[in-house]
């Protein structure tokens, strides 16, 4: 008499049934073996941190005020030492006339005595400050802080943009093909025939100056590259098997289109879009260190490097440094942090597990 196998029996004596792992939770674990990409993630995450307590005003609120000397150095250097005035000898000794010098000078006792009256503990400026200060008084590292607010944001909105739009397009052009696709591809190469840097310098003379505008002007241009990326990526992938079945069964273009070649695509948008944000990035800073980029009331990595152009020749050289840092951080963090997602996420490496 033969008795079929009971659940405990099946789990006992037969290896049970084991589940395919799924492509996100493989990428994890290719990923967390990437000592590289974790150490960048952590770096760029504490970015993320920073700069979300600079949006809420925990840190960097109060950026603009004055609160050091002009041009104090930084806290490693030390305040500066007293300069000369003058050369005028001072007469000395208790019965000087200090009124051959200064006609003021008998009465500074008592315009020391009103000023007191005035004087208050907000008033007295630091003559030194963690990163130093600006040529008006403005903590540095309160600047670069939030200029890396609003630098990252500029790059991430604008790369976010740009995706979108290249993404939309290049899957209608090589998904459908045909006339949508010429009139795609005419619209890709009139983009194309003119040059990045004068097509953003047009949009900027335009548009005019802000964030907004700026964020506007680089997503506007940018999506070029990755509308011929993804363009041919749904070209080579309309034509496969997983695609046609999909198409058998009853799926909608759409679906195809979004549900089935897009997520088998996805780590090659997201690596354009990690090198968009660091390239657009870039490119902010030289809209805002040329004057076309974020606005006066505003600060950035840009308008701090324009700021200390100036500076340096005197040999002020703190802000320069500290938004160099900041930047060359960031991203170069992000850049590889990409890279590592690349390699995570290329169904390539999978065989070779």
């Amino acid at each position: 008499m033969t008795t079929l196998a009971t659940p405990a029996g099946a789990a006992a004596g037969a290896p049970a049934a084991t589940r395919s792992e799924g492509v996100w939770h493989a990428a994890w674990r290719r990923f967390k073996t990437d000592r590289v990409g974790v150490v960048c993630a952590v770096i760029v995450l504490s970015f993320l941190v920073l700069i979300a307590f600079s949006a809420l005003g925990v840190v960097a609120k109060n950026w603009q005020a004055e609160v050091g000397v002009a041009n104090a150095p930084p806290t490693f250097i030390g305040p500066r030492p007293a300069e000369a005035v003058g050369t005028v000898e001072v007469p000395k000794g208790p019965n000087a006339d200090l009124s051959a010098v200064d006609p003021l000078a008998p009465r500074y006792a008592e315009i020391d005595e009103a000023a007191k009256k005035y004087r208050t503990a907000d008033t007295v400026k630091a003559e030194t400050l963690p990163m130093g200060a600006d040529k008006l008084g403005r903590d540095v590292l309160s600047k670069a802080i939030k200029g890396t607010e609003i630098s990252v944001f500029v790059g991430v909105l604008a790369a976010l943009v740009a995706t979108l739009i290249g993404t939309l397009l290049g899957a209608l052009a090589g998904f459908f093909g045909g006339k949508v696709g010429d009139l795609l591809e005419w619209l890709y190469n009139v983009f194309e025939a003119i040059p990045g840097i004068l097509l953003i310098f047009a949009f900027a003379a335009v548009f005019g100056r802000g964030i907004g505008t700026v964020v506007l002007i680089l997503g506007l241009t940018g999506w070029t590259g990755l509308y011929r990326q993804v363009r041919a990526e749904f070209m080579k992938h309309g034509g496969r098997e997983y695609v046609r079945a999909a198409e058998a069964i009853g799926a909608s273009a759409t679906s195809r289109m979004f549900k089935h070649i897009l997520p088998n695509i996805s780590h090659v948008i997201l690596v354009r879009m990690g090198l968009l944000v660091v390239g657009f990035i870039m490119a902010e800073v030289i809209l805002s260190y040329l004057g076309l980029g974020v606005g006066v009331e505003d600060v950035s990595w840009g308008t701090m490097l324009a700021e200390a152009q100036s500076e340096l020749i005197l040999g002020h050289w703190w802000q320069l440094a500290a938004a160099t840092l900041f930047m060359c951080a960031f991203v170069t963090a992000f850049s590889l942090l990409a890279d590592a997602v690349r390699d995570a996420l290329d169904p390539k490496l999978r065989g070779l597990e």
